[in-house]
């Protein structure tokens, strides 16, 4: 039976130095896919921002948004968006609170940018998209504006206590450490995004591996029992769950680890 595979983008398919993907991990992708296994990317990038190198590799799919929107070979087979009311919510404690936020759905990014953004994080993922030429919404009160997911910065504690006073009703609360903090609505994830893709293909959990890096990948690296886990892996305790800890991006691990599991 054919063996599917999940892997994070950041961190995980790219070199944790520069950002660029290792040509050890393309090939290995190409070759595993050549071999008749599945390669799909599991990440919290929404589809607009899975730039067009990572597509040119092949995949078979993508799970995106941290399990709100799903391709297989082709098809669009889940998107759960949120309402434009519940974005305002969100976008209002935003600014009751002073945090920085940045909304993400399949079709574009959107910062609020009322107030000057505080954050240097908030201010670094803002140049890099301007710098990659997105057009970025400001009218975010439009009727026709929502969100898939959304991240934020915070500098205080109590922002973070504030806003999530209103958020955790909708959205469950990822650590991506520091002051960055990720908001997927309730019942999606990784994991869960990865059961759609199983079912869909028929395929037994033995028979897939999740690739990652960092604790937004927990949820789909605790799902599976193949769990590999990145050589520059971050927080520490990532490599006590891991089934099998590869080398580091920068270093072959993805090529390293599809070898060892027999997947080339």
């Amino acid at each position: 039976m054919r063996k599917i595979a999940f892997f994070d983008i950041d961190g995980t398919l790219t070199s944790e130095i520069d950002g660029s993907i290792p040509q050890s991990a393309i090939d290995a992708i190409r070759a595993s896919r050549q071999k008749g296994n599945l390669m799909f990317i599991n990440t919290g990038r929404c589809f607009q921002n899975v730039e067009k190198r990572f597509q040119d590799i092949g995949f078979d799919g993508y799970i995106c948004g941290c399990g709100t929107n799903i391709y297989c070979g082709g098809r669009d087979i889940l998107y759960v968006p949120q309402s434009h009311e519940i974005t305002m919510q969100i976008l209002t404690q935003a600014r009751k609170t002073g945090v920085d936020i940045l909304f993400e759905s399949r079709k574009e990014v959107a910062f609020d940018l009322s107030r000057p953004l505080q954050h240097p994080g908030a201010l670094r993922q803002y140049r890099s998209f301007v710098n990659r030429d997105y057009q970025m919404p400001e009218d975010l009160e439009n009727p026709n504006f929502f969100c898939d997911k959304f991240v934020i910065w915070y500098e205080e504690p109590w922002q973070l206590t504030a806003f999530r006073s209103v958020s955790d009703k909708h959205f469950a609360c990822i650590d991506r450490g520091g002051t960055l903090r990720e908001f997927v609505p309730h019942g999606y994830s990784k994991a869960s995004g990865i059961q759609v893709v199983l079912t869909y293909y028929g395929i037994p959990k033995e028979n897939a591996y999740a690739f990652g890096d960092s604790n937004n990948d927990l949820s789909m690296l605790t799902c599976l029992p193949g769990s590999i886990v990145m050589g520059n892996a971050s927080p520490a305790s990532l490599f006590d769950i891991a089934s099998f800890v590869t080398a580091k991006a920068s270093e072959d691990g993805i090529q390293k680890a599809l070898a060892h599991l027999g997947l080339l």
